[in-house]
């Protein structure tokens, strides 16, 4: 499984992205950033990464 953190600031690009990867069975969107801050945290909190 590919686990996909979404990071844009426009949410009109998260929401379409999300959609279009939503139909692919081998890919999990873990959740949706709109800025770098936001994308730090929500990846350690994912587990995509570590310290």
């Amino acid at each position: 499984m590919i686990r996909v953190l979404l990071v844009d600031d426009e949410r009109m690009v998260c929401a379409h992205l999300r959609a279009i990867l939503s139909r692919a069975r081998d890919i999990e969107v873990v959740g949706e950033a709109h800025d770098g801050a936001e994308a730090a945290l929500l990846a350690y909190d994912a587990g995509l990464v570590t310290r």
